[in-house]
């Protein structure tokens, strides 16, 4: 059964800022093995429907990563960035996407363990400018993120069970 926590995703105005909030129902090193391992991140990332091609996938301090996004009508959108601080309860990442060079954002994810094996994730995310991490807002991202930490559950679940 797919938990039913909610995902907060937070655009103020004015500023230029992303941030979302989604709490997991797994181990705090479950969830952030989900972020950072090649294989996993492919079974999660991204909305429903969509293949994902790693083509690059360092998580470590100083790692790039890549990879590609290929909607049902064959589009495809790839993403890159490095990891500049890969620790125990966060990361910090570049994010671009080529669709629009050069705008690129920088993003913390924060994982605290709540304990009873809970997970709550803080993802901040920091644009160069409003009018950019508005584009990212308008792109339909919020259905990515949605779908996402759904099938982020999914994962978990079936980890826990095995």
């Amino acid at each position: 059964m797919t938990s039913n926590n909610p995902t907060t995703i937070t655009i103020p105005d004015g500023l230029p800022f992303i941030d979302i909030v989604r709490e997991f129902d797994a181990p705090k090193d479950a969830v952030r093995r989900a972020y950072l391992d090649r294989d996993l991140i492919a079974q999660w990332l991204g909305p429903r429907g969509y293949e994902m091609h790693v083509d690059e996938w360092n998580g470590e301090t100083g790692g790039r990563y890549q990879y590609t996004h290929r909607d049902p009508d064959g589009n495809a959108y790839t993403f890159s960035g490095v990891f500049h601080s890969v620790s125990e309860d966060t990361l910090v990442q570049t994010f671009e996407f080529d669709g629009w060079p050069g705008h690129v954002s920088l993003e913390s994810v924060t994982f605290e363990d709540l304990g009873d094996g809970r997970t709550r994730i803080v993802n901040h995310s920091a644009y160069q400018s409003v009018e950019d991490r508005d584009g990212m807002a308008q792109s339909g991202m919020e259905k990515g993120i949605n779908e996402g930490y759904e099938r982020l559950d999914e994962l978990l679940e079936a980890s826990a069970r095995r």
